[in-house]
């Protein structure tokens, strides 16, 4: 029933696993909100106390199965399950619960789709092929990123020293507006600043679209090669 899920009742208890999987995500959500009444929180307890509990029970049956019992333990799947649980009897305030959601990929063993395991291997494919590339832009983006904060370091701490410290605090400038995120805590004041600026948000916006260029030919690249061995 654990493991075996060609039957009718494997399939039916690990899609009702999964399904408690998801309702503990839920729950741990709805936990989160601001205002909640004390009948709430209430029924959020038991329904944690009744999944850890159903998790707790699952974990130690598999180890029970299994034939390579410290295997399991130390695998991804026992080390996620394992952590699952435990911070909830050793109330330690750490909440782990948010790593449930790694369990939901044994639905891809459960459905035994081949479709996502030949979409897996393709990506995988396609990462090899672009590795070069990537080591190579990876590099360049590094030095990219230094420069970055070398030349806002420059621009801004005379007017700025407490925001512009130093490098090592522009970096968090850089890595924010390379990546065209722009969280705006730090932002420069001075025209030098405003127009450096400006250039290296036209230089991220070719940071981001490089590595997905690469990604999606190497994709298009292993997809035909795919095909060519198929035909054969």
């Amino acid at each position: 029933m654990l493991e075996d899920v060609d039957t009718r009742l494997g399939r039916r208890f690990a899609f009702f696993t999964q399904s408690m999987i998801v309702l503990s995500l839920i729950s741990f959500s709805v936990e989160t909100l601001p205002g909640l009444s004390e009948s709430v929180r209430q029924l959020l307890r038991v329904t944690e106390v009744f999944l850890v509990g159903l998790f707790t029970v699952e974990y130690l049956l598999r180890i029970w199965v299994v034939d390579k019992k410290f295997r399991y333990i130390f695998s991804f799947f026992g080390v996620i399950d394992l952590l699952a649980v435990l911070p909830f009897y050793l109330s330690t305030g750490l909440d782990l619960r948010s790593i449930r959601i790694f369990r939901l990929l044994r639905l891809f063993r459960i459905l035994k789709l081949l479709r996502y395991s030949k979409a897996i291997n393709r990506f995988h494919r396609a990462l090899i092929i672009a590795k070069e590339e990537m080591i190579l832009f990876s590099c360049v983006a590094m030095m990219l990123l230094y420069l970055s904060a070398v030349g806002i370091y420059y621009f801004e701490n005379a007017v700025q020293p407490e925001q512009f410290k130093s490098i090592f605090h522009s970096l968090w400038w850089s890595l924010a507006t390379l990546t065209t995120v722009g969280y705006g805590d730090l932002y420069p004041i001075t025209a030098g600043g405003q127009v450096f600026t400006f250039f290296i948000l036209i230089i991220g916006l070719g940071v981001i679209a490089v590595p997905t260029g690469l990604v999606a030919s190497a994709l298009s690249q292993a997809r035909d090669e795919e095909s060519i061995n198929n035909l054969k």
